[in-house]
């Protein structure tokens, strides 16, 4: 009886169905849009930060930032005089720790041995300062006007040098010296080996490198041949691609190496943190900063929050004016589908009167009321999760480009940029180029049903509440 009262009544009364329906609808299908538009963000600012870290670290641990002035080098190239060849090319390098701030090698160990640490892994972070052309001697030029002479009736000839000069080019790369044995955390996990292999675990301080694959592109290497770094030649065993397109490093080689060329024997720019538990980093950058002195630890969160440009742009206003306005356009549906519940069961009172009349309690005919509203709650549950979808698949197909800018300046003051080493320094004046998508958790559906349930429910509750207030007597006196 229940069932096919409530198929005949909603079968009669489509249009107010349909309206209540679709209001519900509305609000579920902006909750599933905007959520998945900030589950997009979240994954894209999570790419953004893995260019930078790798995948899978928490956290870094770098030295603190030195006060302005202090420790600063000016890099200094010589070049040899060749007498007998005044057109040789000279050529110098220069390898600098980026920031010139270094860890002893010791450290990694002091931050593995923390509470909340699963693993801990350093590396050293370089800048290749090269510097290649060519001296040319000027040309005297005697006047052909004037033989000798001069003041006091000197012998000197009289003419001028011409021509002569030097021509140099400066270029700049950057190389990440890694530990070999750990290749599970650093930037260079948010890459994939593309061409050749990645490191061997025995190749501790072997002359081998991992090239990124854009730099590789535009110097011309590939996996076989060498590039020499400092005078220092290296062979190229593999190449790598960055996920999110931009690479920590333009070359990899064991961390050994690394502190060889820089002459930083055991020492290390950054440490890369991976917490045992995600719900920890808290207490373990808290843990660190106690037990450590004289270090900076960044959590992802920290470094979040220089992200900018689009991104940062969007994401703000996904997280704060679109999850507001979800949840005001949600309200507002219960509310009117509340409303025009009320407004049907008012409208059928003589209705109910009859069947309280005919021996129905109060709290049947409130059942049928809240069933009815239920019915209509799925009914916009299920055409929001469908809008919802085909919002979300619209964003996804169209994919729109988000620049992160990170970072500010990579000057030597406190704050995250200075105070951070290795490839942040790097990365401070990059930008990031991120295609928008909008995935839809399993989650976020059942969020959906539960709010069209529950819409359902609170629209049955102001109609059952009216129908259960009805007396058979009134209700059959009152002619609507």
């Amino acid at each position: 009886m229940f069932f096919t009262y409530l198929r005949r009544e909603l079968r009669r009364r489509r249009k107010a169905a349909l309206v209540v329906a679709s209001g519900l609808a509305l609000g579920i299908a902006l909750v599933i849009i905007v959520s998945s538009v900030s589950s997009g963000m979240s994954k894209a600012q999570d790419k953004v930060l893995e260019s930078l870290y790798g995948l899978g670290t928490d956290m870094t641990v770098t030295k603190a930032a030195a006060a302005p002035g202090s420790g600063s080098q000016r890099p200094r190239f010589e070049f040899d005089a060749k007498d007998n060849d005044d057109d040789a090319n000279q050529s110098s390098d220069r390898v600098m720790v980026q920031g010139f701030q270094t860890l002893a090698a010791t450290t990694v160990d002091k931050v593995g041995k923390q509470s909340g640490v699963s693993d801990a892994v350093g590396g050293l972070s370089l800048t290749v300062l090269k510097v290649d052309g060519q001296f040319k001697r000027g040309e005297f030029k005697q006047n052909g006007n004037s033989g000798f002479g001069g003041r006091g009736g000197g012998t000197q000839p009289q003419g001028e040098v011409r021509g002569g000069g030097a021509s140099f080019d400066v270029n700049s790369y950057t190389v990440y010296g890694t530990d070999v044995t750990k290749q599970d955390l650093g930037p260079l996990t948010s890459s994939k080996i593309t061409a050749g292999r990645a490191f061997k675990t025995t190749e501790t301080d072997a002359k081998v490198a991992v090239v990124d694959a854009a730099y590789a592109k535009e110097k011309k290497l590939s996996v076989g041949k060498t590039v020499t770094i400092s005078g220092t030649k290296y062979e190229i065993v593999g190449v790598s691609t960055a996920d999110s397109g931009d690479a920590a490093a333009n070359l990899y080689i064991p961390l050994k190496q690394a502190q060889t060329l820089a002459d930083s024997k055991d020492k290390v720019t950054t440490v890369y943190v991976k917490a045992a538990d995600s719900q920890q980093i808290d207490s373990v950058k808290s843990a660190i900063q106690k037990n450590i002195s004289g270090t900076t630890v960044t959590t992802s969160a920290d470094l979040a929050d220089t992200v900018s440009g689009s991104l940062s742009t969007a994401s703000d206003l996904a997280s704060s004016v679109g999850k507001w306005l979800s949840i005001a356009v949600l309200i507002a549906a219960f509310l009117v589908a509340g409303l025009l519940t009320s407004s049907a069961v008012s409208r059928r009172v003589r209705e109910f009167g009859t069947l309280k009349a005919l021996g129905w309690k109060s709290g049947r005919v409130t059942r049928q009321v809240v069933g009815e509203a239920l019915v209509n709650g799925l009914i916009g549950g299920v055409l929001g999760i469908a809008v919802g979808l085909a919002g979300a698949y619209a964003v996804t197909a169209v994919s729109p480009t988000l620049t992160a800018q990170l970072g500010g300046s990579g000057g030597g003051g406190g704050g995250m940029g200075g105070g951070m080493g290795g490839p942040l320094r790097q990365a401070a004046s990059k930008s990031l180029d991120i295609a928008l998508t909008a995935p839809v958790s399993l989650s976020t559906i059942l969020i959906a049903v539960a709010l069209a349930v529950a819409g359902g429910l609170i629209a049955g509750a102001f109609g059952g509440w009216r129908a259960s207030r009805l007396r058979p007597a009134d209700a059959l006196r009152r002619v609507e």
